[in-house]
């Protein structure tokens, strides 16, 4: 027999609240998910600016990976759902308050549109295409007349995406480490940046590339200040954030975090994206790679730490 001293009920195992419930499919979920907001992001924005030839590449080639990674997203998602065949009740009602319907719906709006819009781009890409059905030609026409209106649309859609991927976490009040106003934006922006980042790797067109990289550097520069901001906001705050704060400043994700995320994820893309535009030859896989494996990075990190972090009684 095996006799045991408790001195306290905190010393009780499993008496504190502990998630361990979120595995490699949460992160992959919403790493693609804010790719596919970043890039429906840019190629709205310059539809609207009327610069679909200047940017090609953004407008119409890029496009063509957002509902492969939706639509791959979605199905992690339904991979980690305990009960699969309940799903469909997220769409049986609408709670504001909830930011796991927000996502929801805007997945359910989003996707569709991601593939109507590129699929009205394929006889641009590929003239042989043919739709063998006249009343596939009909909506494509009538898809290129309201474009613009489209774009409008996804453009919405791609920040509240974004934005979502963060705010899915921070809605969890009593992990600390998610508990927190500035991750929704952090997301968003991140995604934004792995966007871009898959945006100047697919581009041809150098002038493209060029601005790709200028606008990734100034995500970079903004998800820096957001980083920084969050943790300073952690330190100042009470005793279980700054607790969740540590782990990341001397704790078990100090390497991880810093060298694969800020590191290799951000600064030295960085550098590499302002000697390209100082007249350097990098060659754009590396940068535009190491944002992708630093945002992926970034989503894992965070999801893991989270849910080691919890207030106590």
């Amino acid at each position: 027999m095996k006799e045991e001293l408790f001195v306290s009920g905190r010393d009780i195992p499993n008496i504190d609240p502990f998630l361990n419930i979120w595995h490699w499919q949460i992160p992959m979920y919403l790493f693609l998910g804010g790719l596919a907001a970043g890039i429906l992001f840019f190629a709205s924005l310059f539809t609207i600016m009327g610069k679909e030839k200047e940017m090609p590449t953004t407008v119409k080639r890029a496009t063509l990976l957002v509902p492969i990674a939706l639509s791959l997203g979605l199905f992690f998602l339904f991979l980690d759902l305990k009960h699969k065949l309940w799903f469909w009740q997220l769409y049986t009602t609408i709670r504001l308050e909830s930011p796991m319907s927000w996502g929801a719906w805007t997945l359910m709006v989003i996707t569709p549109l991601s593939m109507v819009w590129s699929a009205s781009y394929l006889k641009e890409l590929w003239p042989a295409w043919d739709w063998k059905f006249k009343i596939l030609d009909d909506f494509e026409k009538l898809v290129i007349k309201n474009r613009k209106g489209l774009a409008w649309a996804m453009i919405i859609l791609a920040v509240i995406l974004g934005i979502y991927t963060g705010i899915l976490l921070s809605a969890f009040n009593a992990r600390p480490l998610w508990n927190t106003s500035l991750l929704g934006p952090l997301f968003l922006v991140s995604g934004m940046s792995t966007g871009a980042a898959t945006i100047m790797w697919m581009a041809k067109d150098k002038s493209e590339r060029l601005l790709m990289s200028k606008i990734d550097l100034l995500l970079i520069s903004i998800e820096l200040f957001f980083i920084v901001h969050l943790f300073m906001g952690f330190l100042a705050s009470n005793a279980v954030q700054i607790e969740a704060a540590n782990l990341f400043l001397g704790g078990a994700f100090t390497v991880s975090f810093w060298g694969f995320v800020v590191v290799l994820g951000l600064i030295v893309p960085a550098l590499l994206e302002i000697l390209e535009l100082r007249g350097y030859h990098i060659p754009v896989a590396i940068p535009a790679g190491l944002i992708l494996f630093g945002g992926m990075m970034f989503r894992f990190i965070m999801v893991e730490a989270g849910q080691i972090t919890r207030y106590l009684y």
